[in-house]
């Protein structure tokens, strides 16, 4: 046998009926790239890219030194280089990659021991799929799988390097093998990736990482328990109905692909919803990429959008992708998408239709694969009926709007959400408050919160800052939050006195944790007196 009488039907046995495929005897398998790719981008997202790279690298080498046994033995061959150098052949013929070799290499010397192009890499075709464009090569199970088979054939190591690969943007992948004392000092950076112990060492690093993270959410719960602060998984407090109904549509809504138009005040959490969007959907193991579109320049916010070419304009010193590239596979973004121009909205209505977008400076199109929210706190079907919106985006934007309700309509959130937001505060003000008095609980729920979530946030870690003991007082919030009356409930919020009277008794008895005689001591009544206004509150206390 001679290297070109290589061929698939002779060098695997299937059986039929019993469904095993076998190489020279061993059971031998099919796996789609698709999979392989996805096992990539599990391996990267749970150890690193370091890790994982050690991980294929070993795996390949595994693989191709196997492989060489294999083939010295199993076949009868008219000499010993022919099945020496079958390893690219078989490559091919398993549709991993299509080798081609390099006759005057511009390499510096000495002259590699094996050099090759390789086309249509399988590796570089799944990394830009499913992770995007890489800052280094990316074949590494078919270095590692080189490596291997060449070291078992020479009887010496072999290693084979990447120096050029479509993965991270070169036209055709260059693969280039010497003896190891060949190389010198350009291998040292790629020989840990064929070191068994180097790879222990970085899962080890990794492992530790892990148990470093595990702590660290330990102690997060135990601190937010001592804040009776509670949210949900995505970080999201709410107890209102209008919060509620929002955060289901939100669940509902990360199942489909479709765009989604977040509205909502200015700081009442449009972003947080996003993310959870995202991280409740099948892209959630890519990227959420995001960017205010009210606070770049038309020119500037288009290049950031749709990328751009070297030399398209004054700056511009390479080729560039934009952001719907790098969300490709994952969400983009778009805050503050009222703020974008006429000619900016004509640009993002196609790329929304065609899922294409062309990069400045360019004449082709190039496709992606981004899933689209975007957010406004303007009405934009006002804008849209004085001219300022385009019709046709609006409602390419709007397939599912989510409304975040302010917080003024939210008042059930306000003392939760000021749990949880002051035990972020003291963690990173290293303050001792933990809670508030009952005075700053009525406070808190007096004022209408015109700046939402975040004013609140911005509000707790100056009283955190300000606060001399275990609890925040009045006199620690800012000022017009501690002095605002009765009169600071908007229109719409208005109340019975009945109403009033009842939630902040129980506000004043959970401040107490449930304590009724200092209740009772702190409101000025009776205890039979908070007893039977309990009892009138329906209350199981």
């Amino acid at each position: 046998m001679n290297l070109d009488d290589l061929d698939l039907r002779e060098l695997f046995d299937f059986d039929p009926k019993g469904g095993v495929m076998r190489f020279a005897g061993d059971r031998a398998l099919i796996v789609d790239a698709v999979a392989l790719g996805l096992l990539r981008r599990t391996l990267i997202d749970t150890v690193g890219t370091d890790a994982a790279r050690g991980i294929l690298t070993r795996f390949g080498y595994a693989h191709g030194h196997r492989t060489a046994l294999t083939m010295r033995n199993a076949f009868p061959w008219d000499s010993e280089t022919e099945w020496m150098i079958a390893g690219g052949r078989l490559h091919k013929l398993q549709g991993l990659v299509v080798p081609a070799a390099v006759t005057s290499s511009s390499a510096s010397r000495p002259a590699p021991f094996v050099e090759n192009l390789w086309h249509d890499s399988y590796e570089a075709e799944q990394h830009l799929i499913h992770i995007g464009r890489s800052e280094e090569p990316v074949c590494w199970a078919q270095c590692g799988f080189a490596s291997g088979y060449l070291s078992y054939a020479n009887q010496r190591e072999i290693y084979c390097v990447e120096i050029r690969c479509r993965g991270r943007g070169d036209s055709v992948c260059h693969m280039i093998c010497r003896p190891r004392e060949d190389w010198s000092e350009d291998l040292a950076p790629q020989l840990a990736y064929f070191d068994m112990s180097n790879l222990d060492a970085t899962l080890d690093a990794v492992t530790k990482k892990l148990r470093q993270a595990e702590r660290h959410l330990r102690a997060r719960r135990e601190q937010l328990r001592t804040y009776r602060a509670e949210a949900d998984e995505s970080g999201v407090t709410a107890k209102s109905p209008a919060m509620l109904k929002a955060l289901a549509l939100a669940d509902r809504v990360a199942q489909v692909d479709s765009t989604v138009l977040i509205t909502g005040e200015s700081g009442v959490g449009k972003e947080r919803f996003a993310r959870m969007i995202h991280e409740r959907s099948s892209r959630a193991s890519r990227a959420l990429v995001a960017i205010n579109c009210g606070a770049l320049p038309e020119n500037l916010l288009e290049s950031e959008l749709f990328g751009h070419a070297k030399g398209s304009f004054t700056g511009a010193m390479q080729d560039r992708p934009g952001l719907f590239e790098e969300a490709s596979g994952g969400t983009l973004f778009l805050d503050e998408i009222g703020e974008i121009s006429p000619a900016l909205q004509v640009r993002l209505l196609r790329a929304l239709q065609e899922h294409e977008v062309r990069r400045v400076g360019e004449n082709r199109n190039r496709s992606v694969d981004a899933r689209v929210i975007a957010a406004t706190n303007r009405n934009l079907a006002d804008e849209v009926a004085a001219g300022r919106f385009r019709q046709d985006l609006y409602y390419r934007l709007r397939v599912i709007e989510l409304a975040v309700p302010p917080l003024r309509e939210r008042r059930e959130d306000v003392l939760p959400l000021a749990r949880l937001l002051l035990a972020d505060a003291t963690r990173r003000t290293r303050s001792k408050a933990t809670s508030f008095t009952p005075a700053a609980i009525e406070q808190l729920h007096r004022y209408p919160w015109p700046g939402n979530v975040r004013e609140l946030e911005n509000a707790l870690e100056r009283a955190a800052v300000m606060a001399r003991g275990s609890k925040i007082d009045v006199d620690d919030l800012p000022s017009e939050i501690g002095s605002a009356g009765a009169n600071a409930w908007a229109p719409g919020d208005t109340r019975t006195l009945a109403e009033v009277e009842r939630d902040y008794i129980l506000a004043v008895l959970k401040a107490n944790d449930g304590n009724r005689t200092k209740t009772a001591a702190q409101l000025a009544i009776a205890p039979a007196t908070l007893y039977r206004k309990l009892a009138a509150f329906g209350s199981k206390k």
